[in-house]
């Protein structure tokens, strides 16, 4: 049977509307809010209240790029969390509102299984390269550091986490810290390919298992810059790309280290990225290099699903629709989980 599916994103600075025919792409449409490159971060209530002004429209142009009414869709997902709640609230509130209006059922969508499951949409005119299950997912943001064991599409087991910090976190911390504004992953990721990867190193974790910690290398590299920033002031300005490549090097050799423990552990050699931080072409170049060395089959996601997009929404909210699992109008967002996959 086929079924369209409405997704809607707001779980942070990003409002986004898709539509799905079963797995294959109609529309996804996003606005993005410029306001919080003033403030070096995501202001909360700022969010919120551009989420206000954009869900309206952006739905609206989803359905029309779609070529659908919301008459004829079967379901409406939507993200629950975790995120801002002041922004989830705002999506699930839409979304409520519009299922009460429509008569049509709800589907509550983990922000992160979206991420996961955003391999599975399909575009036409494309290779849509899906992976087996089960396969091994590193989930990298600004929120979430994560392997995940996927063995089947809402089967996922968290099997290494970060016990402080998330990757996206040490990539924007250590862009403000050189003073290169926000968002500073892409910023330092574009730095990266001037520099010299070799040229400085810094401390990296010791952490059992496949767990990973963040705040080590952070206060490494606070403490180095400041150091060297005492000798010469013009220190930062005079290295800006090595510190950048130096820094995205070690961070992604973190991330690899594990990712390769977790092969070996479970003999799993389909893998996956998703989250903002699966954008980062260096990252994207390693894992790559790794997998053609290892034997893995390896999957990236496009860049428009890299980021908090509801085309993955949607698609979590199909393989929950066709088993039955809608939610009702009492749902309330969620903030925080623990270990919510």
């Amino acid at each position: 049977m086929s079924y369209l599916i409405l997704g809607i994103e707001s779980s942070c600075d990003d409002t986004s509307a898709a539509v799905l025919r079963d797995e294959y792409l109609l529309s996804n449409v996003m606005a993005s809010q410029s306001v919080h490159k003033e403030y070096g971060g995501v202001i909360p209530e700022l969010a919120s209240r551009a989420h206000q002004l954009n869900i309206v429209p952006v739905v609206d142009s989803a359905l029309k790029h779609a070529g659908v009414e919301i008459s004829q869709i079967d379901a409406i997902a939507f993200t629950r969390g975790p995120g801002l709640l002041g922004s989830l609230l705002v999506g699930t509130s839409f979304a409520k509102g519009l299922a009460l209006a429509s008569g049509k059922p709800l589907v509550e969508v983990n922000h992160l299984q979206g991420h996961i499951l955003s391999h599975f949409i399909r575009q036409q005119g494309k290779e849509n390269r899906s992976p087996k299950f089960p396969f091994l997912s590193l989930l990298v943001s600004g929120g979430h550091t994560q392997i995940v064991r996927v063995t089947d599409y809402l089967q996922f087991e968290v099997i290494g986490h970060t016990i402080d910090d998330a990757v996206g976190e040490a990539f924007d911390k250590c862009a403000k810290m050189m003073g290169l504004g926000y968002p500073g992953g892409p910023v330092i990721d574009r730095l990266a390919g001037e520099g010299d990867e070799r040229r400085f190193r810094f401390a990296k974790p010791h952490i059992a298992g496949l767990d990973y910690s963040f705040s080590g290398i952070k206060t490494s590299l606070l403490y180095f810059l400041r150091d060297r920033l005492a000798e010469n002031p013009s220190f930062i300005e005079e290295n800006k790309a090595d510190l950048a490549a130096s820094f995205q090097k070690d961070l992604i050799d973190i991330l690899l280290d594990k990712l390769i423990k977790a092969v070996k552990l479970t003999g799993i050699r389909e893998i996956t990225l998703g989250g903002g931080v699966s954008a980062n072409s260096g990252l994207r170049k390693r894992v790559l290099s790794e997998g053609e060395k290892r034997g893995w089959n390896v999957y990236l996601p496009e860049l428009k699903f890299t980021t908090d997009n509801a085309a993955m929404i949607a698609m979590s909210g199909l393989c929950k629709f066709r088993l039955g699992l809608t939610t009702t109008l009492d749902v309330a967002p969620v903030s925080r989980v623990s270990q919510m996959i």
